[in-house]
């Protein structure tokens, strides 16, 4: 095991600890584990935005696609609120935990591989932010660069009502980007993951 490799508190099922794992264990065994995941929703324009970052094409899971505005694993010890942390590494947004509106818990199951499955108890949350995208300030390591997606748009992509959605944004290195995307473009979720979070978009009433 590298030193420099993250251990994360591993569950079963009903989410009882069991104990700690490096991430490489923790992936290729399947362990339970937690994940922070905010959605930022932008209101600047009439119809309201969501913000899709773009994985860098050096991670590990799902390199190159678009996904959570951001978002990251627990490591061992952490609780859920030291996961606001990943807004200011990834996006250089300084948030308090309190100012996230909770969307629930989701227990996400992806099997890549024999040897990469990933099972994940995502804690959700929304995050209301307004500015523009030159604004964010990208971790180099980890986002490629981040999207403006129509929330209706977005909705009828993932529910299969539309086969494709524009988005647009910046890339690293600040170039301007309005792009055509698929289903395939984005990091998987199940449609009652999405459901979790547009039930609670409209439920906080941040959406006409």
């Amino acid at each position: 095991m590298s030193k420099q490799e993250e251990i994360f508190d591993i569950y079963d099922e009903q989410m009882n600890w069991i104990g700690t794992a490096p991430r490489s264990e923790v992936h290729a065994q399947g362990h339970w584990h937690q994940t922070f995941q905010c959605w930022i929703l932008s209101c600047e324009e009439s119809e309201p935005n969501l913000l899709l970052q773009l994985r860098s094409a050096d991670k590990d899971l799902f390199p190159n696609l678009l996904d959570i505005s951001s978002a990251g694993h627990l490591a061992a010890g952490e609780t859920v609120r030291d996961g606001v942390r990943e807004l200011e590494e990834e996006l250089g947004l300084k948030v308090e935990f309190d100012e996230l509106l909770a969307c629930g818990t989701f227990a996400e199951e992806d099997l890549m591989s024999e040897s990469l499955i990933d099972r994940e108890f995502c804690h959700i949350f929304i995050y209301r932010c307004d500015q523009p995208l030159k604004n964010y300030q990208l971790q180099e390591a980890e986002v490629s660069g981040i999207f403006a997606v129509k929330m209706k748009a977005f909705e009828k992509l993932v529910s299969g009502e539309a086969a494709s959605a524009t988005v647009s944004g910046i890339m690293l290195a600040n170039d301007e980007v309005t792009r055509e995307i698929a289903l395939s473009d984005l990091v998987p979720h199940p449609a009652a993951y999405y459901q979790l979070l547009f039930q609670a978009i409209r439920r906080y009433e941040l959406v006409d």
